[in-house]
């Protein structure tokens, strides 16, 4: 039996962002933590009250959170960066398909319905990006595309059928993309044009089989080959695939998306556990926790770290060179903390259930005209509500360049910010986009840290030396409860408005 491999952070799955220091005024913690939702009985919300952290995770081993990089970035010229994220490091990396890396040539582009010219099955997926770190203007961009088995590509004789695929992925949106507050008669999703008669259903309920921009209701079972896989609220059939780009902020490219890849990132789910073996999951993980064990994770057959859950993760990264290279076990393990780990996700994931809805959303990604919207079950705005409840545009309150814009005298100015809501004249690219200076100062800071390799010491880029974050834990009292800045509503889900 081989031993299992040693990391010197066995905490990595702890993400950086855990380690704020709340001081009792500000709680990025709600966008992770929350109460169940759907099949996530992870129900971790309490967490926002305390640290409980192992022995091992009670120091912070992401250190170049605490180095300045301003020194060694001065000696980086706009004109060298600006040449180093411009240059295509993907197209032929992915020409020698490495071990475990799947078909996907995106050097062929994307049609006009977000399907990859390659023939492979791959389609990009555009949607609203998850609060903080996330964002574009906290250092990176990134783009997803999802790819389902062939059975769901093909009609019932075994024959490849973009009509199919599109069915199939469709009801695949309504039913990951619906709130748990809705029931399956209930939901109602706004979905790219689909035929009927493709399907022998009446999808839209309207009592013809016709061409319709709408599911309600969800269908019992998929169509084509795919005929005898139930749809399950809130899963993705197994072998369900998702690649997806990290990149450098480059202003001149579209979506922001730099030629030059910082990340490639693969998932396949390889499981499908009842609800049953999701909850055996949850309290499995809730016992080693509670017992102090450290998290360890097998791998699979594609190379990557498997979760209880179901799904393989599997991540190349930038060498010294530029060139990209496999993640190891301790690079990799930093990637399961947030998928399977938080009771936000919806079967592991994160981005496909914040699908744009229909036709709009199967493009490569783009902030362009996508408004802020509420999550599900709130009444505000999703980052309106982040920056009231943080205090700023991410988890350490280090985003200067966001404290200036909507935090003048250090006091939010909710009506800039709601400029970027439905029936304002802005869109989200006016809150979550940062200047070119700003993107420029984040580039050369990724690159320093690609130049160091330390990525087990983080790979977040700072621009200064984080000052709200704690170097070492004292488990106890977040003081946020004290301060009634305690939120259990967190969700996933949107609320999109009815028109597009």
């Amino acid at each position: 039996m081989a031993a299992r491999p040693v990391a010197a952070n066995p905490e990595a799955p702890i993400p950086p962002q855990c380690y704020t220091r709340t001081a009792g005024v500000a709680n990025p913690c709600w966008t992770c933590h929350t109460t169940r939702n759907g099949n996530n009985y992870k129900a971790d919300w309490q967490l926002q009250e305390v640290y409980a952290f192992s022995e091992a995770g009670l120091e912070n081993h992401w250190k170049t959170l605490f180095e300045d990089p301003r020194p060694a970035m001065a000696g980086i010229r706009d004109e060298a960066v600006a040449y180093y994220i411009a240059e295509d490091n993907l197209g032929p990396w992915l020409a020698t398909r490495p071990a475990g890396v799947p078909a996907f040539d995106l050097t062929k582009g994307v049609d006009a319905q977000g399907f990859l010219h390659d023939g492979s099955g791959w389609r990009a997926v555009r949607y609203q990006p998850f609060p903080g770190t996330f964002w574009p203007t906290n250092g990176a961009s990134d783009d997803i595309y999802i790819r389902l088995p062939t059975p769901f590509r093909s009609t019932a004789d075994g024959k490849a059928s973009p009509a199919v695929y599109r069915l199939n992925l469709a009801v695949l949106e309504a039913t990951m993309s619906a709130p748990d507050t809705v029931a399956d008669d209930k939901i109602s999703r706004r979905v790219e044009p689909l035929d009927e008669r493709v399907a022998g259903q009446d999808l839209d309920g309207d009592g013809e089989l016709t061409t319709t921009t709408t599911i309600r209701g969800l269908p019992s079972h998929y169509f084509g080959a795919a005929a005898k896989e139930r749809v399950q609220r809130w899963s993705y059939p197994r072998g369900t695939e998702f690649v997806h780009t990290v990149r450098y902020l480059d202003p001149a490219a579209h979506g922001w998306l730099s030629p030059r890849v910082k990340e490639f990132r693969y998932s396949i789910k390889w499981g499908d556990p009842d609800a049953t073996g999701r909850v055996a999951a949850y309290q499995e993980a809730a016992h080693e926790k509670a017992v102090g064990a450290l998290p360890y994770f097998a791998r699979g057959e594609h190379g990557g770290l498997r979760n209880a859950l179901g799904w393989e993760y599997r991540g190349w990264i930038e060498d010294r060179d530029g060139k990209l290279r496999a993640q190891d076990y301790e690079e990799t393990l930093s990637c399961m903390g947030c998928h399977g780990g938080v009771g936000i996700t919806v079967d592991s994931s994160f981005g496909f259930p914040r699908k744009v809805p229909g036709a709009a959303g199967w493009a490569v990604q783009s902030l362009d005209g996508l408004k802020d919207i509420p999550q599900a079950g709130h009444a505000e705005p999703e980052v309106l509500t982040y920056f009231k409840r943080v205090g700023g545009g991410d988890e350490f309150r280090g985003n200067t360049e966001i404290l200036r814009r909507f935090f003048p005298k250090g006091r939010l100015d909710e009506a800039s910010v709601r400029r970027a809501s439905v029936g304002g004249d802005a869109d989200l690219r006016h809150l979550l986009l940062p200047s070119t200076e700003r993107a420029m100062a984040l580039n050369k800071a990724y690159w320093l840290l690609v130049r160091g390799q330390r990525f087990k010491q983080g790979r977040m880029p700072v621009l200064a030396p984080a000052t709200h974050v704690l170097q070492t834990v004292k488990n106890g009292d977040t003081e946020l409860r004290a301060r009634q800045r305690i939120y259990s509503d967190g969700r996933l889900w949107l609320d999109w408005p009815e028109a597009p």
